[in-house]
């Protein structure tokens, strides 16, 4: 190289600059030669732009402060050659390089001066970058013109009509235009293909975002996760793609996996010294820090972010960022007539940008401080404005004007239109929710819709009508688990092939003393969370199961049993109980005396499982008949129900480890909602196997499946080492009875991998709703298998609920930990009750009355199974 002449090495230089626009990480060390051979050989001019390239590929990796050393070389060694048009290329570059630093005014600075010395030849990427500081200040109207005046040129090069078309697709989005902004991106796409990996990654990225706007969220993060790859393949961070992927995960609701995302942008930007996008990801930590209810974390983000928008002076940033710390202030319980002021003018900045979707945020969180503080005609026009934004915006934005225009209603005491708006919006969750492709997402999906199901809560609680709250309840109660998708495995076999094998290892691990090792819980950790990713992006729609009930109707199938279905709102815990001639409605006080009675029973149910000294088991034995007592004080002598009544129990997810059978006398059958009530009931018996598992490491498992074996006509027999989960998950396919005797574990964290254990490893809770598998009638000997996480918006996931969601009529199952032998003879007797043509609420009822409950072992076993569903 160092033999060629030197305009040979311009050429080259050239050549290292447009390679490092297209694939920065290939063109880096290339562009660093020439600038070597351009400074042995004093090529003023090739080492300018040879600089520029160099720099340019530091910068796509972040390493911002180092590109603009070399570009402020490249300044210098321009300036002092009197090279004009080559200075006026670095100051744009120079412009970008500050403008992700955050420094702004310096951008802006450089893009005049080198306005003065670009010809027709460099003005393209000087209008680009202009644009684009235009755009990031807020000032879009201004922007979109000039990328549309630059895009009309022909000749413009094809990588800055790309990133152009790219950049007016964004603006599209933001003005609501997403169909328009997705063409654009397709534009885009092909124009990124004849320049290079990095613009291709960019648009991709763009897509994703786009497609977020517009509410598609499960396509989101398919091509999100398209957009990692390219960005990963071309070598480039991942900072600005996982800031994107945020607002997915947000509006999924999946917040640990935003939180976590977000952190890692910000570190990232933070790193690199990139303020500009760093004020941006401290922005997504204080709305996540919002959702989580860390109102103080929230005001310290956003207001951090709003100080950092100010100095870059991006106006439209910083509108948002102080709606948020308004909104955490309100939260916290501190609003103020400032925090109002300051709300409202968010919004009117918002609005007049024409960022609609944000103006509505704003404007809600200035209807409700207004509110708070008395100020009501302030807090009409606020609401009505965002009711009035929302109007044609994706779902998830007309569901907070929903909410608005509910809270205007409730000022003037128009309880038909509270109830209108919020039924409405309700309607419109379910559409989305069933677009959803897996039950976790449908359910986490309902929390963007419990502020309209409380509204609407506390508006008929004033009105005191029984039937219509049930309505209401039920409108919101379990409703994700109305929708089911397709079952299918496809692309996941693997990774549930794998879990079992690290799961196999852990135990193997145990087996010899060594522990859990870091190494296998990582494994684990990645493999569950691949094995989601898979079902979040699965192309299927649910099939939305919906049960029109009223209260007359749903008596019909109640047979004579008594209904109660609880609910919760500001902490008061409700019961609607439904009997054949009346509705009532019952205040039961304060929620949080049965949650403590409800924790302590659980704690003395646990110790009675462990050895201990008979002053200890007698102590908690004491202690658990009291909460008994307690909870049944609390939750149903207030009901005034006839003791020999079998009822039907509703509970809120806020009481879901309550053992129902052991606080009414006469039979129990607990299910989500009272529409599920009606589901199980219209569900014919199959003709089907029954099917009995024994799991592994439990010495009374097989002793059981033999027992209950000697009862029935043929049955499926399996226990260890046959009791595999392929061969267990076939079998239950059908089934018309399944009996599972197993060490079970409920995932707090995630739900939908808590397992039952089977001969060569876990039997996920994913893998059976993704199998659809559902036997007409199961009973889960397991630990915990009754239990269910609770989420936002009346939704619970667990065995149960997913069970019965798939089409299973009836469970038994567990709230608490079970003593192993113990269970032997409840659950023979169980089984002959069933045979004898009982439901499981009445055989459970039968099996129950014989125990001896002044043993430890059967007093447990006595509280801790409840049945589920009508078969």
């Amino acid at each position: 190289m160092s033999d060629e002449p030197h305009s040979g090495l311009l050429i080259q230089a050239i050549a290292a600059y447009k390679g490092a626009v297209a694939d920065p990480r290939q063109f880096e060390s290339i562009a660093a030669q020439v600038v070597a051979d351009a400074r042995r050989t004093a090529d003023a001019e090739a080492l300018v732009v040879a600089l520029r390239a160099q720099a340019w590929s530091k910068r796509a990796r972040l390493a911002n402060g180092s590109a603009k050393v070399l570009l402020d070389e490249a300044v210098r060694v321009a300036r002092r050659q009197r090279l004009d048009a080559r200075l006026g290329e670095v100051l744009v570059t120079r412009a970008a390089v500050n403008h992700e630093l955050g420094r702004l005014l310096a951008a802006q600075h450089d893009l005049d001066h080198a306005g003065l010395l670009l010809q027709d030849e460099g003005s393209a990427e000087l209008d680009l970058q202009q644009a684009a500081l235009l755009q990031n200040i807020g000032r879009l109207a201004e922007a979109a013109a000039l990328y549309r005046r630059v895009l009309a040129q022909a000749a413009s090069p094809a990588a800055v009509r790309a990133i152009m078309a790219n950049n007016l697709a964004l603006i599209d989005a933001q003005y609501g235009h997403h169909d328009a902004a997705l063409e654009r991106l397709t534009g885009a796409a092909v124009l990124a293909a004849e320049v290079g990996p990095a613009v291709v990654a960019l648009v991709a990225q763009s897509r994703g975002w786009v497609t977020v706007q517009a509410g598609r969220l499960a396509e989101s993060l398919r091509l999100f996760d398209h957009a990692a790859h390219l960005y990963e393949t071309a070598g480039l961070p991942l900072g600005e793609p996982y800031l994107e992927y945020v607002d997915a995960l947000v509006d999924l609701r999946l917040l640990p996996e935003a939180t976590e995302m977000a952190r890692r942008a910000a570190d990232q930007f933070e790193a690199s010294g990139v303020l500009l996008m760093g004020a941006e990801a401290k922005l997504r930590i204080a709305q996540l820090a919002l959702l989580g209810r860390d109102h103080e974390g929230a005001v310290a983000a956003a207001a951090s972010a709003a100080h950092q928008f100010h100095r870059q002076r991006r106006t439209a940033w910083a509108a948002r960022a102080t709606a948020v710390e308004a909104d955490a202030r309100f939260r916290a319980g501190t609003p103020s007539a400032a925090h109002l002021a300051a709300a409202r003018r968010a919004a009117a900045t918002l609005e007049q940008l024409g960022i609609s979707s944000n103006a509505v945020e704003a404007h809600l969180t200035a209807g409700r401080i207004a509110l708070a503080l008395g100020r009501d005609r302030v807090a009409l026009g606020s609401l009505q404005r965002a009711h009035e934004l929302a109007s044609h915006a994706p779902v998830l934005v007309r569901l907070k004007g929903r909410v608005a225009a509910a809270l205007a209603a409730g000022v003037d005491r128009r309880d038909r239109a509270v109830l209108h708006h919020c039924r409405s919006g309700l309607t419109e969750l379910m559409q989305h929710r069933a677009a959803l492709p897996s039950m976790e997402l449908r359910a986490l999906a309902s929390a963007h819709g419990a502020e309209l199901g409380v509204l609407g809560f506390k508006m008929l609680l004033r009105t005191g009508s029984a039937s219509r709250l049930l309505d209401w309840m039920e409108r919101t109660r379990a409703a994700a688990l109305l929708a089911v998708e397709p079952p299918t495995t496809e692309g996941i076999e693997e990774g549930l092939a794998a879990l079992r094998a690290v799961h196999a290892e852990l135990a193997r691990a145990g087996r010899d003393g060594s522990g859990d090792s870091p190494e296998l819980l990582a494994r684990q950790a990645a493999i569950e969370r691949s094995v989601r990713r898979a079902t979040w992006a699965r192309r299927t729609a649910a099939e939305v199961d919906d049960v029109a009930l009223s209260s007359s109707r749903l008596r019909g199938f109640l047979d004579g049993r008594n209904l109660v279905e609880y609910g919760a709102v500001e902490g008061q815990l409700f019961a609607v109980v439904l009997q054949a001639r009346q509705a009532r409605l019952v205040p039961l006080g304060q929620l949080s005396a049965v949650q403590d009675e409800a924790d302590a029973l659980v704690f003395a149910l646990r110790r009675l499982t462990r050895p201990g000294a008979s002053a200890v088991l007698a102590t908690a034995r004491r202690s658990a008949q009291v909460s008994l007592e307690q909870l049944s004080e609390l939750l149903i002598r207030p009901l005034g129900l006839p003791g020999d009544i079998p009822l039907v129990v509703v509970p809120s997810r806020l009481s879901q480890r309550i053992p129902w059978s052991a606080l009414h006398p006469a039979p129990v059958s607990v299910v989500p909602s009272a529409s599920f009530w009606v589901r199980t009931r219209q569900r014919r018996a199959r003709t089907g196997d029954v099917v009995l598992v024994a799991g592994p490491g439990l010495s009374g498992a097989a002793a059981e499946v033999v027992s209950l074996g000697e009862l029935h006509r043929r049955p499926t027999m399996m226990s260890p080492p046959a009791s595999t989960v392929d061969a267990v998950v076939a079998a239950l396919d059908g089934a018309t009875l399944a009996h599972l005797a197993c060490h079970g574990r409920l995932r707090s964290d995630n739900p939908t991998f808590s397992s039952l254990l089977l001969s060569d490893g876990p039997l996920t809770l994913h893998e059976l709703d993704l199998r659809g598998i559902a036997p007409h009638r199961i009973i889960l000997a397991a630990c915990d298998t009754a239990a269910a996480v609770g989420y936002e918006g009346d939704e619970v996931l667990g065995f149960v609920t997913a069970l019965m969601a798939r089409g299973t009529a009836g469970l038994v199952a567990s709230t608490v930990m079970v003593p192993d032998l113990e269970a032997v003879a409840l659950m023979r007797s169980l089984h002959e009750h069933v045979l004898r043509g009982a439901t499981l609420a009445d055989a459970l009822h039968a099996a129950r009355s014989a125990l001896d409950r002044d043993d430890a072992g059967a007093f447990v076993n006595w509280c801790a199974f409840t049945a589920f569903g009508a078969a």
